[in-house]
């Protein structure tokens, strides 16, 4: 038996494999240590047996030997960086490496190739509330506490996320306190709260402020904490004058005694924490939305107190690492910005080049897929752990500016949709053969181990770095562990301080939080209990304001759509759309839409029904339910189509694309 991690989401609950694949699971990491698995991780062995698997290298289609496959990359590569400069070639990232692949990624852009044109696919999940932690507290990560923190809780309000569809073990560690959703649909987690909220797609934001206005207004701030641990409230409270509870009502639908009901419950809690996901946080305000969020938690007195806070639900599996260690267009190992200079020379100095040599801030993922083969944008693009031709908002513009590329490389085990297009493809390991690190959702760092061999002809995704890296002059390593032990270097001091962290202490502790700066430290499971990460070791209230989606219903457009998961599917489903119980649970898209809608538009379950943007169209069979609101329909966004509909409008500060709300048109297919 091989003790190690599932796949799949951000909880990364513990599992065993034996014999034969199996998967049991396991009881002593605190994720899932009551023995819970979701139906994927039941069937995460049957990802190493696909039978789509690749097993050679594809050039132009066609089968060829590694060295054949590497030569010709790194040939065109040097030719395309000769005549475009180094940022003729980008890199695209995936919230689903491991740390060691996400820091020698970020490596290889910034030495190897000389480019600043490095993302990845974590900037169009957990972006805004990053963005929103760095200016509330200083230092972003996801829950700044233990999971099981929060089965001690009295309250807990849960805002645009659906933990019992995404990621099911989570919702154990909610059978203690009262639970509060904040959702336009009547998910199966709303279906388990104590009080359902029901805004308009949009419009979170507004619903935040009406709540502070009330919590202000009946006295429930902790007014010894917001004056001891806190600065700018005086700013928030001038900024919320004019967001009164019926104003609010008006423009989120959500009744102003529900609002009360909610913030009453959070007040009087001993112990209550507010956590975001990602139907609050995919806005083009959605910085500001979490934001406000966190500026309700900080009245209440919630962060940096045992049994309470705030937290962002981090959704991809390595969705926190991969946001550390320099994969971001913006960021450098130990989550240092890259345009300072102490960062840069600390950095440089690990990787034993000059400073003033490392590239500064590149293109957020968007924009780099949206210049990709335009006049100045690259002409090349390596692409590790995503598929951005299904996961991407306004898909379809994004497969044409990749079709438009010099040269598409892409490492995958299946031929996913964006492989498809790809003149080389590397077929790389799966997550049970080969070793590495992923920090979940409460800054645990867990050890994935090897428990079988891959197949005959796959390499892993180091390998190909390495490979790659050889021919254009470098050398990097390929042992997880050595490449880990050079993280652990480039990240101390730096906010997410890996440096006393070893193989061997995560095995003996069931992992070890972050920052952890010596080998003697214990790890830091609640970062800000003492103070925060701010200059003055205060949290800062910042004033935000309401405004409306990117794109608003009109005649034409007349109803919103928004996206999300389903219980048997991750992400861009390359993944899940190939194992057949899940295909068997979970077999096609939809568009679910209210009977009220459905009458209005004579559509009927089962029908096909064309749902239309101002971007695109896509069809799938119609689910009639009341548990979404009249003016709204939904689409999971596993399949090719509903990110065909999405709307690439930019959180000014994340860069975080609206997935979650745009309008569109739905009719009866004829």
């Amino acid at each position: 038996m091989t003790k190690t991690h599932c796949p799949y989401c951000a909880l990364q609950c513990g599992m065993e494999i034996g014999p034969g694949l199996a998967i049991s699971p396991r009881t002593d990491i605190p994720a899932n240590a009551s023995g819970a698995l979701c139906q994927k991780g039941w069937t995460a062995g049957e990802l190493l047996t696909n039978g789509e698997r690749l097993t050679a290298p594809l050039l132009h289609g066609e089968p060829v030997e590694w060295d054949v496959a590497l030569d010709y990359v790194a040939e065109r590569l040097a030719a395309i960086r000769a005549e475009h400069g180094p940022d003729g070639v980008a890199v695209f990232g995936g919230g689903g490496l491991t740390n060691e692949k996400a820091y020698q990624l970020g490596k290889f852009a910034r030495v190897a190739l000389g480019t600043s044109q490095i993302d990845y696919n974590g900037r169009f999940c957990m972006s805004s509330a990053a963005a929103a932690s760095i200016r509330a507290f200083g230092m972003d990560r996801g829950m700044p506490f233990p999971i099981t923190d929060l089965a001690e809780a009295d309250v807990v309000l849960l805002a645009g996320g659906n933990v019992a569809e995404t990621m099911p073990p989570f919702v154990r560690h909610l059978s203690g306190p009262r639970v509060i959703v904040i959702d336009p649909r009547r998910t199966q987690t709303a279906k388990l709260a104590w009080l359902h909220l029901q805004p308009t797609p949009g419009t979170d934001l507004a619903l935040a402020l009406g709540m502070l206005h009330l919590a202000i207004a009946d006295e429930l701030v902790d007014e010894a904490y917001v004056a001891e641990r806190t600065t700018g409230f005086e700013e928030v409270r001038t900024a919320l004058a004019s967001w009164w509870p019926e104003r609010v009502e008006r423009i989120t639908g959500v009744p102003v005694y529900r609002m009360r009901q909610a913030v009453r419950a959070l007040a009087a809690a001993g112990n209550a924490y507010i956590l975001t996901g990602r139907g609050a946080e995919q806005h083009a305000k959605g910085t500001d939305t979490v934001t406000a969020f966190i500026n309700l938690a900080l009245a209440l007195g919630l962060p940096g107190r045992h049994g309470s806070g705030y937290g962002c639900v981090t959704g991809q599996g390595n969705g926190q690492g991969g946001r550390e260690h320099g994969q971001k267009a913006d960021q450098l190992p130990g989550y240092r910005k890259i345009d300072d200079p102490a960062a840069r020379e600390h950095v440089a100095g690990v990787w034993g080049v000059r400073p003033e040599d490392l590239p500064g801030p590149g293109r957020s993922a968007y924009e780099l897929l949206d210049a990709l083969g335009t006049p100045g944008g690259p002409r090349a693009l390596l692409l590790f752990g995503s598929n951005p031709v299904i996961s991407a908002p306004a898909a379809e513009h994004v497969a044409e500016r990749i079709a438009s590329l010099d040269l598409l490389v892409t490492c995958d085990f299946v031929m996913s949709e964006t492989a498809a297009l790809a003149d080389v493809v590397f077929p790389v390991t799966q997550w049970a053969e080969e070793s590495g690190t992923m920090t979940n959702l409460e800054g645990r760092v867990l050890l994935r181990r090897q428990a079988v061999a891959p197949p005959e002809g796959v390499r892993s995704d180091l390998d190909v770095i390495a490979g790659l890296a050889e021919r254009l002059g470098h050398r990097f390593d390929t042992e997880p562990v050595t490449i880990f032990d050079e993280l652990r270097r480039a990240s101390k001091d730096g906010l997410a301080d890996y440096s006393g962290i070893t193989y061997e202490r995560i095995t003996a502790e069931k992992g070890v939080f972050w920052p952890c700066p010596e080998p003697g430290h214990p790890g830091t499971p609640r970062p800000f209990l003492d103070s925060f990460a701010t200059p003055d070791g205060r949290a800062r209230f910042v004033p935000v304001q309401h405004r409306p989606a990117a794109e608003e219903t009109d005649e034409d457009y007349p109803v919103h759509l928004s996206t999300g998961r389903v219980l048997a599917h991750y992400q861009s489903g390359a993944q899940t759309r190939r194992i057949a119980p899940l295909v068997q649970a979970a077999p096609e898209p939809y568009v679910e839409l209210h009977p009220d809608l459905a009458e209005q538009l004579d559509i009927s379950p089962g029908d096909v029904v064309r749902v239309s943007s101002r971007r695109g169209e896509a069809k799938a069979v119609a689910r009639i339910s009341d548990a979404i609101r009249r003016d709204t329909v939904f689409m999971p966004f596993h399949w090719e189509g509903a990110n065909r509909l999405t709307n690439p409008a930019l959180d000014p500060t994340s860069k975080m694309p609206e997935f979650k709300v745009c309008a569109v048109r739905v009719e009866r297919d004829s």
